[in-house]
């Protein structure tokens, strides 16, 4: 069955860096585009960064630009999140998610940005 698992979250300091990790298992990973959400307390899910199948084109929310990368390891069958400058406005649980009907979602890391 489709599964996927994210790792990487953790306390950072503004301004730091974290990179997450989605590690995917059940499906035929590459074909699929991933996506990475995020959702604060007290807040809607939000859709932090995507990536496509094949070309791998990218999209982010305009909020991360410039600050996240999205990238996969088809090999690997994981998806990455690559994130820096990071300000307390992104602490939030952090979740990976393939689409589709159904989609799938992982269960979700924690980022803390924090001093």
């Amino acid at each position: 069955q489709v599964q996927l698992v994210e790792s990487g979250g953790g306390l950072v300091q503004p301004g730091g860096s974290l990179r997450l990790s989605c590690a995917a298992s059940g499906f035929t990973f590459s074909i699929w585009t991933m996506s990475w959400y995020r959702q604060a307390p007290g807040q809607d899910r939000e859709l932090v960064a995507s990536i496509a199948a094949a070309r791998g084109t990218t999209n982010y929310a305009d909020s991360v630009k410039d600050r996240f990368t999205i990238s996969r390891d088809d090999a690997k069958m994981t998806v990455y999140l690559q994130m820096t400058d990071l300000t307390p406005e992104d602490t939030a649980v952090y979740y990976c998610q393939r689409p589709g009907n159904p989609a799938f979602w992982g269960q979700g890391t924690q980022v803390t940005v924090s001093s």
